[in-house]
């Protein structure tokens, strides 16, 4: 376990490296690249390989829908060999044949250039670039136009998808970005949304009670999912905190008669400070199934999260609290106009907040979600698996 641990820390450091070091990152990324290019000459391709790699290296996000939904499905997709990359093979509980292996070793290198199928929600290559010109690839992405992101932030000019041969976006606001900011190609746009979003859909009420009842959550009571994004490392990338202004007790006195408060800090949040966890404020931060939470909220509090863009397709109350706004907006930048697009406007107390749940009229807020977000960044969606699947299987 120390040694894991040791692994992940240097992991991140080196992750945050890439990410803020220029010269680091185009001398690590040249000489890797090469040598893997190398490597691959000597390897053939398996032409009914895939390999899957998720965000965080778990298995979770759109490339489990779509693994899941080709174990379903043996007459069409049985002949292929499935290989998923994990953070922690032997302890990941995965349905089905497929093989798993460590991420970033050099079985996992090996795989990638063997495969003839690639599926990731974020890359596979690790910054590097020696996809064969045999190879399909599938990326998903992971979330939709809220802040900034690629080559759009600050200091960054690294993204290069251009040997992405599929990717999937969820509006015409969304197309543009992705290609400018991840250097996507136009020709492999498809205009499905997100796999991992399919299921948002098709969800009922049965299914929100049989969850609600599994979670041990009230059935008498609301409940709010609060979903704030993550901020960037101030350390060196040697951890990822967050400190909202909350006062837990307050937010209990004003509305713990009738509110739940479900907390889900972004995945790289690792250490959350000043927030203590009750009856009334649960802990969902390391809840591996977001979209269960989705579906059971009444509402959601989020700030700059893609999640806004998932929560949407539910058209249920969205409210911001951006209590770092200016700072975010300047240091990060955003894609939306928060004060016009925002369906509660831009918050930035709690008491705002608390003040706008109990003033609120909750069929109106309904509508806004889906007019004013829904309608502009989640226009697509509800078949994406599919979709992605017969484009990237395609002859």
């Amino acid at each position: 376990m120390a040694e894991e641990k040791k692994m992940h820390g240097f992991r991140a450091k080196l992750d945050y490296w890439l990410k803020h070091n220029k010269t680091f990152y185009k001398v690590f990324n040249v000489t890797a690249s090469s040598f893997m290019r190398l490597w691959g000459k000597f390897l053939s391709v398996d032409e009914n390989l895939v390999v899957f790699s998720a965000h965080s290296r778990k298995y979770n996000d759109s490339p489990k829908a779509l693994y899941e939904y080709m174990i379903l499905h043996p007459e069409k997709y049985g002949k292929y060999k499935c290989v998923w990359a994990l953070e922690d093979p032997e302890n990941a509980v995965i349905p089905g044949p497929a093989k798993k292996i460590k991420s970033d070793t050099l079985e996992y290198f090996k795989t990638t250039l063997k495969a003839k199928y690639w599926i990731t929600c974020v890359n596979i290559e690790r910054s590097l670039h020696y996809k064969k010109k045999e190879c399909r690839f599938l990326n998903t992405w992971h979330g939709g136009p809220v802040k900034y992101g690629g080559n759009d932030t600050v200091g960054r000019q690294d993204y290069d998808f251009s040997a992405v041969d599929v990717f999937c976006y969820a509006s015409e606001f969304e197309k543009p970005i992705q290609i400018r900011s991840l250097g996507t190609r136009a020709e492999a746009m498809i205009p499905c949304g997100s796999p991992r979003n399919d299921e948002l859909y098709r969800t009922t009420p049965e299914e929100v009670l049989s969850i609600k009842k599994r979670l041990g959550l009230p059935l008498d009571k609301k409940l709010i999912l609060y979903a704030p994004t993550w901020r960037d490392s101030s350390d060196g990338g040697s951890s990822y905190t967050m400190a909202p202004p909350i006062n837990i007790s307050y937010w209990e006195e004003m509305l713990g008669k009738d509110y739940i408060l479900l907390m889900r800090t972004h995945q790289y949040t690792n250490k959350l400070l000043g927030v203590e966890f009750n009856d009334f404020c649960w802990d969902f931060c390391s809840y591996p199934v977001v979209n269960d939470l989705i579906k059971v909220s009444d509402l959601m509090i989020s700030d700059y999260s893609a999640i806004i863009q998932d929560f949407s397709i539910l058209e249920k109350p969205i409210l911001c609290f951006a209590y770092d706004f200016e700072e975010f907006r300047d240091s990060r930048g955003l894609y939306l106009d928060y004060e016009k697009d925002m369906p509660s406007g831009i918050l930035r107390t709690e008491h705002d907040v608390i003040n706008y749940i109990l003033t609120m009229n909750y069929d109106e807020e309904c509508r806004k979600t889906t007019r004013m977000i829904k309608n502009k960044i989640a226009t697509y969606g509800g078949h994406a698996t599919e979709t992605c699947l017969n484009k990237l299987f395609e002859e």
